[in-house]
């Protein structure tokens, strides 16, 4: 063991308890604490166990903090920092966890050191120590952060492309925004699995709500209408406007034998006389009364 190690450890064991109960109240006392998103009881017993380690680690005598002894140590680094990600603190919020410690062993030092430069050269190691975990706990936040917003954008992308049953058999998957190669996954993943649950022969996706249709676009479209077409369904575009029209014959984008269409409507009609089916307006006995109400119906009795 190193003497600058020791001597911190030393420092530590000598008053852990009260190093603790100032660390904790500087904590509470910073303006960028959030009490609204994590309790006294929950921070006071992560300082407890990080101190704890720390002391632990710094046993090994190696500054080192990317070596096996202070494994303890970075991993609840990494499970405080990818918590307080998912709980919406900010990396300043959740480095102020390292940093506060600095002055109170600063203060710890001070009072325990009475040769200048052992002091001087303590509160140096110390300070690059701190620095070191503070560094590596915004990285741990930064990648914790990351995988939170991966999984936002994937709950998003599924919520915006729902598959809905027009008719018996017949399925619509309206597209809002743009088509790239992940949301092309989701939305074929989504199509299928509906396909499978309802056996429906016909799909209709809807392009109304994308804005351009670029050649990768029109790719991934017909990769969905062909994994489609294998689960057994038919697909129809619609949603096709004048301006998306232009675009792809400009491109040369061949839809092949897909049946395109401007409204949803007109694809939903093409599916339902491909079912067999027809759609009729209800008969009427007679005008609307000028009350509102129905007209009754004819008697079957003849006048005297």
């Amino acid at each position: 063991m190193s003497d600058r190690s020791k001597t911190l450890r030393e420092t530590i064991e000598k008053d852990e308890a009260g190093i603790l109960e100032r660390w904790i109240d500087k904590q509470l006392a910073a303006p960028s604490f959030r009490s609204d998103r994590i309790s006294k009881t929950e921070l006071a017993e992560h300082s407890r166990r990080f101190l704890s380690s720390l002391r632990q680690s710094l046993g090994s005598g190696t500054p080192d903090v990317q070596s096996p002894a202070w494994a303890n140590v970075r991993q609840m680094l990494e499970d405080i920092s990818v918590s307080r990600a998912q709980q919406g603190f900010s990396p300043s919020e959740t480095a102020l966890f390292i940093f506060s410690l600095k002055e109170t062993l600063f203060e710890q030092l001070n009072s325990e050191l009475k040769d200048p430069k052992a002091l001087d050269a303590s509160i140096i190691d110390t300070n690059q120590l701190l620095d070191k975990l503070g560094l590596y706990t915004t990285e741990v936040y930064q990648t914790g952060r990351e995988k939170v917003i991966v999984r936002q954008q994937q709950e998003l992308m599924e919520l915006s492309t729902p598959v809905v049953t027009l008719w018996d058999g017949v399925l619509a998957l309206p597209v809002i925004g743009t088509l790239d190669s992940s949301r092309t996954q989701v939305v074929m993943e989504s199509l299928l699995q509906r396909i499978v649950e309802t056996g429906a022969l016909i799909a209709i996706i809807d392009i109304t709500g994308v804005s351009t249709v670029d050649t990768l676009t029109a790719q991934h479209l017909l990769k969905t209408v062909a994994a489609a077409r294998l689960m057994g369904a038919d697909c129809i575009i619609s949603g096709i406007r004048p301006q998306i029209a232009q675009t792809i014959v400009h491109l040369g984008v061949d839809l092949g034998t897909v049946v395109t269409k401007a409204t949803l409507a007109d694809a939903l009609a093409i599916a339902l006389r491909r079912l067999g089916l027809t759609v009729v307006k209800a008969a009427t006995t007679g005008k609307r009364r000028p009350d509102g109400e129905a007209p009754s119906a004819p008697s079957d009795r003849s006048e005297d």
